[in-house]
């Protein structure tokens, strides 16, 4: 059995489940006349089967290609964003059964939807591990992290629906601002996606060679109008457009190009939609968080960092520890990964200490849930992919 193929197969009937619960959720929402019939529709239990299915699909995406490859499918950023996007879902999925509410996984599943597609745009072949990476700990490690960051990212759902419906939005404000600017954020992502697509079907491939950090020569291939330039870098394809500026070693030049076409298609992408709809774009999503308990969403988002922390603690700082010491001879060495993942602990530490003893509840507790994903996101994004460091592995 081709279980590289079936994987992928696994994952696309997921993607589609989710895109059609999602659908189910909203009528959910949309339908409720009262607060038992939003709690008990039947399009809402139509919702969470399908999501189970998708769910259930993405798992044997999951196990099939640790099949395929021979080791957990965390090792590169294909690989462990879809097992985020997986984890969200399965955080989601608890969470709808402890609380029944249609309105998280109208929002819920349209972010794993954007984080499996943003994955998608990664180069998806099973390839044997590096040298550095042939450890029990990588999945012991990263495994743990996913699923302390999903559980977290429910936090910021949570909060996200919270803020939508108590927000004024036809007023002028800092909370309307910062709000729009949330929802900004995911269009960049779909903008990522978009351009990657309209890239790879024009067949804009340019390959150089490079210097890297170390010192050795290395190539690299370009989807992307090459803006940025590796270290040292010289051109093998012919009539390659040349690079604006040459970057050092420690940047990741290919993916900053990457970053800049994806954020120009994004604010493109926004600013369309803004001339058409003529309003905040948020003000599309806020109906749909109507329906929701604010107190509920604030105790949603409250307990899934109270469960997702020492997750992260575990994973992200104690396992990460132990397996650089094996590794580096060292627990700690200030790589850019291990820095963000500590601003990320300490920003998570801080919200649980402004909870506890400053009583920030509701919307100061959301705007922290939705801010610590941001930092989440900021972390697996940029810092992953365009700061050289010894996570670089994508």
């Amino acid at each position: 059995m081709d279980f590289a193929s079936l994987s992928s197969n696994l994952l696309l009937v997921s993607f589609i489940a989710y895109l059609v619960a999602t659908l189910f959720f909203g009528g959910a929402v949309k339908g409720a006349k009262s607060e038992k019939a939003y709690k008990n529709s039947k399009w809402g239990t139509i919702g969470i089967t399908i999501t189970i299915i998708g769910f259930l699909t993405h798992l044997g995406y999951f196990i099939t290609r640790w099949i395929a490859s021979g080791h957990a499918p965390v090792s590169n950023m294909f690989e462990f964003v879809t097992a985020f996007g997986m984890m969200i879902v399965g955080a989601f999925i608890l969470l709808f059964y402890m609380y029944r509410t249609p309105s998280l996984g109208l929002f819920a599943l349209p972010i794993a939807v954007v984080i499996i597609g943003y994955a998608s745009m990664f180069p998806t072949e099973i390839t044997p591990l590096i040298p550095a990476l042939k450890s029990y700990w990588l999945t012991v490690h990263v495994i743990t992290v996913v699923i302390g960051e999903a559980i977290l990212a429910i936090s910021a759902v949570a909060g996200l629906v919270l803020l939508l419906k108590v927000t004024d939005l036809t007023k002028k404000s800092k909370q309307r601002f910062w709000l729009e600017s949330v929802i900004f954020t995911i269009v960049l992502v779909v903008g990522f996606i978009l351009s990657s697509t309209v890239f790879s079907v024009m067949g804009n491939e340019a390959e150089f060679t490079y210097v890297d950090k170390n010192g050795a020569p290395a190539k690299i291939e370009y989807i992307y109008p090459p803006l940025f330039g590796m270290n040292e870098y010289e051109a093998l394809t012919p009539d390659a457009m040349t690079p604006l500026f040459e970057m050092p070693a420690i940047v990741n030049a290919k993916t900053l190009t990457t970053f800049v076409w994806s954020l120009a298609t994004g604010i493109v992408l926004y600013l369309l939609l803004r001339l058409i709809i003529r309003r905040p774009i948020a003000t599309l999503f806020q109906p749909f968080a109507k329906k929701a308990n604010t107190r509920l969403m604030d105790e949603i988002g409250y307990r899934a960092v109270l469960i997702g922390f020492p997750v992260f603690t575990l994973g992200a700082l104690v396992f990460a520890m132990i397996w650089a010491h094996e590794a580096w001879s060292r627990f700690w060495g200030w790589d850019p990964k291990e820095v963000w993942a500590l601003i990320t602990w300490l920003f998570y530490a801080a919200f649980l200490h402004l909870r506890l003893s400053r009583g920030w509840e509701g919307e100061k507790s959301a705007w922290l849930a939705v801010i610590g994903f941001i930092i989440i996101m900021f972390n697996l994004i940029a810092v992953n992919l365009i700061l050289a460091g010894l996570h670089s592995y994508a």
